[in-house]
């Protein structure tokens, strides 16, 4: 959710004085008057546990005596904590990168983490990213409470199944190229409900098929609108293993493209790795069918999976997404660096198109360049929003935006130049 800085609850957990102060004073600074600094973790935790003395944001110190870190989320687990988690530490980013994939197992929601000594610029970046989007017509409210079969059901039946768009774009032209289609509930109120909230539930209770044809239908004509208007603009669209599991999946596909107005090429279906191996013989057919019929095929969150090369060798993908946590901060990071590019040279031997995903700074932007990366999709570029609101944010990237990005790159290339 959203979040303006003075509303924000936040508990910093260090055992550092100093840092107490220095963080308390930057976050007061960018405006965040709610904040609770406690000198290590026992005392966060007696902080966080005490009646009314939750947060939405914490700051914590991984390396402290007493109960460190590490032992502390495994508390906010117990307390069922579930605002966000920010790490500070001196550590090397692997061990910070293994503590984030610890609150990942354990369903805690990271916003990233800072280096000590922290700068002020890190963290008003963090909290940037806890405020509305800047072409936010009307404040959304993301809908929290449970969410059940019958309100998905209803969902689906009242037709409150809506498609957001989240642009794609060429990293050395900056030029738009494509957007993907992702899926949201709306609930009476205007609320927004999540695919994290109900994708599982609709493949538990035999209600994908449904949310997919109209996701597909959706973004097809809304492809084939702006194919119209002038712009040639791919759209991706995730499908599920579910779908996959259909023989005339393609077929279905094939015919709503078809009543659609949409070419079969304009159109890319993203696959989760994880998924696809699970029936291969059955997904193999489907897949292939699908590609004989001219879809271009996808294979997403690249590298999260347990069989990436298999797949790459089996299946007929013609595009690979890097997923996010590979992308995000491979400039500063020499691990993260050393897999976008091996990634990036393995997809180029196969002859395979690349998409970046999470490209959420210009340091990110300019080395995917660099690594020949042909198109990025992230915050950087834009969040994802309503078809409606598509023109006018393509205007303000074609005439400010993407010009300064690529401003941004000659320079740093000039630079460069001996």
């Amino acid at each position: 959710m959203y979040l303006q800085p003075e509303s924000i609850r936040i508990v910093i957990v260090d055992d550092d004085p100093f840092m107490l102060k220095m963080m308390t004073r930057m976050l007061q600074r960018l405006g965040c008057s709610q904040v609770c600094a406690c000198a290590g973790g026992e005392a966060g935790i007696r902080q966080l546990s005490a009646p009314g003395g939750g947060a939405d944001l914490i700051f914590l110190d991984i390396n402290m005596p007493g109960l460190d870190g590490v032992e502390l989320i495994r508390r906010l687990v117990d307390l069922r904590y579930e605002g966000r988690v920010v790490l500070v530490s001196g550590e090397n980013d692997r061990t910070l990168d293994s503590v984030q994939r610890l609150m990942e197992a354990h369903r805690l929601r990271s916003l990233g983490y800072l280096q000590k000594p922290v700068k002020f610029d890190d963290v008003q970046k963090l909290i940037d990213q806890l405020k509305p989007p800047e072409d936010a017509t009307a404040p959304v409210r993301v809908l929290e409470a449970p969410f059940g079969v019958q309100q998905l059901k209803a969902a689906i039946r009242e037709n409150r199944i809506v498609c957001h768009f989240q642009p794609q774009v060429d990293l050395r032209t900056g030029e738009v190229v494509g957007a993907e289609s992702l899926v949201r509930l709306s609930d009476a109120d205007g609320s927004l409900v999540y695919p994290d909230r109900f994708i599982k539930l609709a493949e538990e209770h035999a209600l994908i098929a449904d949310i997919t044809r109209h996701v597909l239908l959706t973004a097809m004509h809304q492809a084939a609108q702006w194919r119209r208007s002038g712009h040639k603009l791919g759209v991706a669209i995730n499908v599920s293993m579910y779908d996959l599991a259909a023989l005339d999946f393609p077929d279905i596909a094939a015919s709503l493209a078809e009543s659609a107005g949409i070419e079969h090429s304009a159109i890319t279906l993203e696959v989760t790795e994880s998924q696809v191996m699970s029936r291969l013989s059955t997904v193999l057919d489907v897949l292939t069918r699908l590609r004989l019929k001219r879809f271009r095929l996808s294979i997403d969150d690249f590298g999260t999976g347990h069989s990436s090369l298999a797949q790459l060798r089996d299946l007929p993908f013609d595009e690979l997404k890097i997923d996010r946590g590979f992308v995000h901060r491979a400039a500063t990071n020499e691990t993260l660096r050393a897999i976008c590019s091996a990634t990036l040279r393995m997809a180029q031997q196969l002859r395979m198109q690349v998409v970046a995903e999470g490209v959420e700074t210009a340091e990110d932007w300019q080395l995917l360049e660099a690594l020949g990366c042909e198109t990025a999709q992230g915050y950087l570029v834009a969040r994802p929003m309503p078809a409606e609101n598509f023109g006018r944010w393509r205007a303000t990237w074609d005439g400010g935006a993407g010009k300064g990005l690529r401003r941004a790159r000659a320079d740093s290339s000039a630079s460069r130049d001996p």
